[in-house]
């Protein structure tokens, strides 16, 4: 068998995320398995190189996972013309930097969002790989959730009819840190080291709206630190500047006119529905909810017809009336797929539509859902002109 191998700079790997979905369950699942099968039959097969600036947690991260490359010295790495790919997993506000620097030493890009915390900045990445020619993306990792895959399904069949309206609910409690450990780093909340749910969950709205249902045209949001006092990883008290909650209402260019969505996004809501995110598109012909993994429809046919009644107690089942849209394929781990995307778009030009480009759209909605949280009002979204 043929195979062709890719390296890999993989910087700021050794946190939570990066560690987990690129590193273990995407880069080197695709080593596992042999590599990834081009058009002509060769075995692409990704050699990773761990880069991050503390040697210890470097080398113990590459040891335990039987990776022989490793540095702390990114400028090293960069310089070496047997790595084409430049990955980047680490602090939002050093991205920009590290991404032109990469593109400058002529490496293909591909990194994690928000791509800046800065619509010029991101927009301004952007244009730098466009001019210099090397192949760029952003990580969109839900849009290959099989929840949403079944939502976009039902969508491109024509199931809803006229979209109407979305409703999304993401997030969880996430303990202050003192009584109970918290479960996210505490630089999440805290604005001065880039935190905040506003930053962190619109570009991700920007993408599933976008692709699942329509495109985003306007927004009006709220952000709010519920909680402004919070323990970090050592034990100490500070204060939470970040916002942890966004309450946002999106306006979407639907194809049959405009379609209202709300989502709502927060560390500070404990969870009674079917996932840690769900999203509920409603439209003339049925309606569908779904979650990370699962999706269920109601036809308008099936649709009960409740009336209603204070006096008495609910006696209908509403959930009984939903059907589960069946998975009909495999699907893999959505990182993965996405790597493997990528890859085959370095490798050979295979079509990909995710660039920096589409991160910078996801940075003009958060910036834009800023202004509005500040400014009390709507906000539309120009064309960014990429």
């Amino acid at each position: 068998m043929k195979t062709r191998r890719i390296g890999i700079i993989m910087h700021g790997v050794t946190g939570r995320m990066g560690m987990n979905q690129h590193l273990i369950r995407s880069v080197l699942a695709i080593r596992e398995q042999g590599g990834l099968e081009l058009t002509d039959g060769t075995r692409l097969v990704p050699d990773p190189v761990i880069v991050g600036r503390n040697p210890d947690k470097v080398e113990a991260l590459a040891r335990a996972h039987g990776v022989e490359r490793w540095t702390t010295d990114l400028d090293e790495a960069l310089a070496d013309p047997n790595d084409e790919i430049f990955f980047d997993a680490a602090s939002t506000q050093m991205r920009p930097g590290l991404l032109r620097k990469a593109i400058d030493a002529g490496k293909h890009v591909y990194s994690e969002k928000p791509v800046s915390e800065d619509l010029e900045d991101a927009v301004a990445i952007a244009r730098h790989a466009k001019e210099k020619g090397v192949k760029n993306g952003i990580v969109h990792d839900k849009l290959d959730l099989p929840g949403l895959l079944k939502l976009k399904r039902l969508r491109d069949s024509g199931f809803f009819g006229k979209m109407l309206s979305v409703k999304g609910e993401f997030g969880y409690w996430v303990f202050e840190g003192d009584w109970m450990p918290a479960q996210r780093p505490s630089w999440n909340y805290r604005a001065e080291d880039g935190g905040g749910m506003i930053s962190d969950m619109l570009c991700h709205w920007r993408y599933v709206l976008d692709n699942v249902v329509a495109p985003v045209k306007s927004v009006s949001c709220l952000g709010v630190t519920h909680i402004d006092k919070r323990v970090d990883e050592a034990g100490k008290s500070y204060d939470a500047t970040a916002d942890d909650a966004a309450y946002a209402t999106f306006l979407l260019d639907g194809p049959d006119g405009e379609i209202v969505a709300h989502i709502n996004s927060s560390w500070c809501t404990r969870v009674r529905r079917d996932d840690l995110v769900t999203f509920q598109i409603d439209g003339t012909h049925g309606s569908a909810v779904a979650g990370l993994h699962k999706c269920l429809s109601q036809h308008r046919v099936n649709t009960p017809k409740p009336v209603w009644n204070p006096d008495q107690p609910r006696e209908h089942d509403f959930f009984d009336d939903w059907e589960e849209v069946p998975d009909n394929f495999d699907f893999d781990n959505g990182f993965k797929v996405q790597w493997e995307q990528f890859l085959r778009h370095v490798a050979e030009d295979a079509p990909w539509s995710y660039s920096l480009a589409e991160g910078a759209k996801g940075v003009q909605l958060a910036q834009a859902g800023y202004q509005s949280s500040k400014e009390r009002r709507w906000v539309d979204l120009e064309d960014l002109g990429l």
